[in-house]
């Protein structure tokens, strides 16, 4: 083995002078010349030494500032990332326990040769390196769970109880895919068979943004099945908030819908985009009124009206049999926004877009993977959920 100018430099730690001569010399004859070589002759210098990350430690046990695995475990926390081959004068069984505390071999010296000190020094690197992909492995893997642990409280199961209306959920992450952002959405059939469905967008991205998103939801799923009035529900989110943030975190759009068996529709809208309207291939921006993003009503002046629902207003519609809400967080939008006209919202490209895609064929749920291909803007860099919920014939209302 050679070690050119750009390889691998050894640090070697040892007080005696012939010991660390011998070491040297099988060093030398392995191809490893002495500008590669360092020398420590306490723990102290090189602990030092270690924290430049050599690749590779050679590791008396004898030294005069620390004895025996002592040494091991000094220069193991001074650089858990180097890999560490034990040096000692004594045949025993103290290589496994050496071993077992983050080295990656154990030699004696009376053993050592050029040949043994080369193979043990590659081992050790390559030890080492399977060792840091093995806990990449291991973190991405806890990743992978802790994402799963998310998608589970961002994204729930739709709960229906009957056929009277079909639900399809879409969710796609940020182009990062390091964590569920915040957006985050829900749909509950009451006892009543009343629909609830609420979606949302946390303003940033993240663990933290993905938490808050995951406590509105579950929140939210627990306001509905506890029978609260659906004025109160925005507000309840609102100061919950408030309480998980300090009051120093940002805001929170939404989107709280009620459909009534009858198919009457109540909107209440917290800054977020309005939904469509799909009836018979004919899309339509629903005209909503729109009141503060969750975290802001106390920024924005209450209108008088507001005050009985709640603090946000509210907008009533009447759904036709066969016909499909879509609701959205505005990472769909950025994707049709128009880049070339000053970054325009693209509203009429999207209700454009969704119109081509209902006069063809298939459910609308078929369409949202499609319309999100077809987007001009396939750099956006937010996450989008979507939510469509379609009524059946009026047969089963």
């Amino acid at each position: 083995m050679r070690y050119g100018e750009t390889g691998p430099h050894i640090l070697l730690i040892e007080d005696d002078e012939g010991d660390a001569l011998l070491v040297r010399a099988c060093l030398s004859e392995a191809g490893i010349g002495d500008t590669e070589i360092e020398w420590c002759r306490t723990l102290a210098d090189g602990v030092v030494a270690i924290r430049r990350q050599p690749r590779c430690v050679l590791l008396d046990l004898g030294l005069p500032d620390a004895d025996g695995m002592s040494a091991l475990l000094g220069a193991v926390e001074a650089s858990p990332a180097s890999p560490i081959i034990v040096l000692t004068g004594r045949h025993g069984e103290g290589g496994t326990e050496a071993l077992a505390l983050g080295a990656q071999d154990y030699l004696v010296k009376d053993d050592i040769t050029s040949d043994l000190l080369e193979r043990s020094i590659r081992y050790a690197m390559e030890r080492k390196r399977a060792q840091r992909i093995g806990q990449q492995l291991r973190e991405a893997q806890l990743s992978s769970a802790e994402k799963s642990r998310l998608e589970r409280g961002l994204l729930p199961t739709p709960l229906l109880r009957s056929h009277r209306v079909r639900c399809s959920t879409y969710y796609r992450p940020g182009p990062d895919h390091a964590v569920l952002g915040g957006d985050f959405f829900d749909v509950i059939e009451t006892p009543d068979h009343r629909i609830r469905v609420v979606i949302g967008d946390v303003m940033g991205h993240g663990p933290d943004q993905a938490a808050i998103g995951v406590h509105l939801r579950v929140a939210w799923r627990t306001l509905v099945l506890a029978g609260t009035p659906d004025v109160q529900i925005l507000p309840t989110l609102a100061t919950l908030l408030a309480a998980e943030t300090g009051g120093n975190f940002g805001f929170v759009t939404a989107c709280d819908i009620t459909i009534n068996p009858d198919l009457t529709t109540t909107l209440r809208v917290a800054g977020h985009p309005a939904p469509l309207l799909c009836t018979h291939g004919k899309t339509t921006y629903l005209d909503v009124e729109v009141g503060p993003p969750l975290g802001m009503e106390s920024v924005v002046r209450m209108r008088p009206g507001w005050i009985r629902t709640g603090g946000w207003p509210q907008t009533h519609a009447l759904l036709e049999p066969e016909s499909s809400l879509i609701v959205y967080t505005d990472g769909l939008l950025d994707a049709f926004a128009n880049t070339a006209d000053g970054g325009s919202l693209g509203i009429e490209e999207f209700v454009a877009a969704v119109d081509g895609c209902a006069s063809g064929e298939g459910t609308v749920a078929s369409w949202i993977p499609a319309l999100l291909n077809g987007a001009p803007n396939q750099s956006v860099v937010d996450d989008t959920a979507v939510v469509v919920i379609t009524t059946g014939p009026s047969s089963t209302r």
